[in-house]
């Protein structure tokens, strides 16, 4: 069996009353195939200009493995050069991401070379920010800390991404004061004897290549894996829906600072606490459809 996915519906551009009506409204994703083709970005953004520009940038990298209860929030693996960190990804195989990059602090010349896109909404302008992945890298399903809007610009190689509304969170095994799944569900070819509350999630799927646009709507879980080497960039804009808006003010302001203490009192006890916590609300509510 295989997850219950659809694909995300996909347009050659849209106008912002069309994205306004069709899919901001309803909450719902896209991908956008040619919105960006008049963008300096769109002909010049590759992992060869990126190596030129901020070769000498220390970056920092991130890998699949479990969150540890000594770890700090958003805390890397590891840190090399870009130039090293992209002969890595053209190297073969990686697990190594960076996530988070943001291009205003790191690397300010970029700015040149795209411009915020007028959508209706008011986009947060201090937070672009560039991801990269290796061939079979990946994401943890997650979903952001603000439940914003994200406009996610792909560029290079090839990106598998998953999505799933925050209706069907009860299915994927949350781990509790998180904003993570289980770390051991491998959402691109999931073990449904092992999580069978999957089969029961509704979601979305489509493979973004370069010069593409995903919209992601708020809150919505995502899982992105990199079936080649490449980067995305995305902007965000603030939730909209008021229920959305109080969840990410309790994310910022109290659950991740909960979370972080509730590590330095329990240690690792917390962390396994958390993921055994995740599986039996999971099944309990299972029992109950």
């Amino acid at each position: 069996m295989k997850l219950n996915l659809e694909q995300i519906p996909r347009e050659q551009t849209l106008s912002k009353k069309e994205f306004l009506h069709k899919y901001f409204k309803p909450q719902k994703p896209v991908v956008i195939e040619r919105f960006i083709e008049d963008w300096p970005a769109h002909s010049k953004w590759n992992l060869d200009y990126m190596r030129e520009l901020a070769g000498e940038k220390t970056v920092p990298l991130y890998d699949d493995r479990p969150v540890k209860h000594d770890e700090g929030f958003n805390e890397p693996h590891a840190k090399m050069k870009m130039r090293d960190y992209i002969d890595l990804l053209k190297s073969g195989p990686t697990k190594y991401r960076i996530f988070l990059w943001n291009i205003i602090k790191e690397v300010p010349e970029l700015q040149k070379d795209f411009t915020y896109p007028d959508f209706g909404l008011r986009l947060m302008k201090g937070l672009p920010m560039l991801f990269f992945g290796g061939r079979d890298s990946h994401t943890f399903m997650h979903y952001d800390i603000d439940l914003a809007n994200i406009f996610h610009f792909h560029f290079e190689g090839e990106k598998q991404c998953i999505l799933f509304p925050q209706s069907e969170t009860k299915f994927l095994y949350k781990v509790p004061h998180s904003l993570i799944t289980r770390e051991d569900i491998d959402f691109a070819n999931p073990d449904l004897d092992k999580w069978p509350a999957l089969q029961y999630a509704k979601g979305y799927v489509a493979n973004l290549e370069h010069g593409n646009l995903l919209y992601i709507p708020e809150g919505y879980w995502h899982h992105m894996k990199y079936l080649a080497p490449g980067f995305s960039m995305s902007l965000r804009a603030i939730a909209r829906k008021p229920k959305n808006f109080g969840k990410a003010v309790f994310n910022i302001f109290f659950m991740r600072h909960f979370d972080t203490v509730m590590r330095k009192i329990k240690g690792q006890k917390w962390i396994d606490w958390k993921n055994e916590k995740a599986i039996s609300r999971t099944h309990s509510l299972l029992l109950q459809k």
